[in-house]
């Protein structure tokens, strides 16, 4: 592929496509018109001499050659911004790390890395963003961002079938839990069983889009009772506190749990764990990346040691 004839406007446009899922998406968050991106990303095909994107109901997939174009994109984009940077009199990006977050990760793990990150090597600087898990995946592969911390659920398969294969590496495994106002009758108990949550009023995440049901106990046999919708997960536990309704959270918040609320175990049924995991492509791993992923790492075995404040 000749770059020569394609310009940095083109590979940016295909690169939000790829990291957004669609064209309409991509069109709202570069503020183009949807005509505008179908014209970028056809001077991009007719460029590459082939088709680089697989239009399906539900979005677009890259073609084989729309894998080669993105990698070579994102190092392209990412040349020309470091270029403009260090014209404009900023730091290049040789110190930076961009990172990707669950919310799961973001009220304890996260915090507790960056701040052990700051204290050792304060030269390095970590942008970050949340995000689900398939956004977060679609980041990766775009090349917006360097690593993710990814959630996964059983029968823990990998998070997409794209090549090459995500390097993946398991941070935490724990049980999933349940928090209830601490003035509940399911209070007076450290572990209830299944039947127990017939009838109770949920705290949940929204379920449109590629969201799940987040904050209901799996596979519940009655239909739930939703009183109330929450993306955030501290949102959610402050609801728990004053006594809103009940929702499931991962062990990995129980650090961050408020005032007013108990969490509990649950028996029966399958078992219910959850991992976070942390990701990143395959290739060399620059040296900033490594004390990022150093420190995540240390902050997660710390976190998974009783006794450990």
């Amino acid at each position: 592929m000749d770059y020569t004839d394609v310009s940095p406007t083109a590979l940016r446009v295909f690169r939000e496509i790829a990291e957004r899922g669609t064209f309409t998406a991509a069109a709202v968050a570069l503020g183009y018109t949807q005509s505008a991106v179908s014209r970028q990303v056809a001077s991009l095909e007719k460029a590459a001499q082939a088709p680089l994107l697989e239009r399906r109901r539900e979005g677009v997939r890259l073609t084989p050659a729309g894998q080669v174009v993105l990698r070579s994109a994102a190092r392209v984009l990412d040349e020309l911004d470091s270029t403009a940077r260090e014209l404009a009199g900023l730091p290049v990006s040789g110190g930076t790390v961009r990172l990707g977050w669950i919310p799961s990760a973001g009220a304890v793990l996260l915090p507790r890395a960056l701040g052990a990150l700051r204290r050792s090597h304060p030269a390095i600087s970590v942008t970050s963003r949340e995000g689900t898990t398939p956004t977060l995946v679609r980041a990766l592969r775009s090349g917006t961002i360097d690593l993710a911390l990814l959630a996964s659920a059983p029968p823990f398969r990998p998070p997409d079938l794209e090549t090459p294969a995500l390097k993946l590496q398991t941070l935490t495994e724990r049980s999933l839990r349940l928090a209830v106002p601490a003035g509940h009758p399911l209070a007076a108990y450290d572990e209830v069983g299944v039947d127990d949550l017939r009838g109770q009023r949920w705290i949940a995440g929204p379920s449109a889009g590629e969201d799940k049901l987040m904050g209901v106990w799996p596979g519940l046999d009655e239909r739930p009772e939703i009183a109330h919708t929450a993306r955030d997960w501290l949102a959610k536990l402050h609801l728990v506190a004053a006594g809103a309704g009940i929702t499931t959270l991962s062990e990995s918040l129980v650090d961050a749990v408020p005032a007013g609320v108990r969490v509990l175990s649950v028996r029966g049924g399958p078992q219910e764990l959850r991992r976070i995991l942390l990701a990143r492509l395959p290739g060399p791993i620059p040296e900033p990346a490594k004390l990022l992923i150093g420190a995540i790492r240390t902050a997660s075995h710390e976190l998974s040691t009783p006794g450990d404040a």
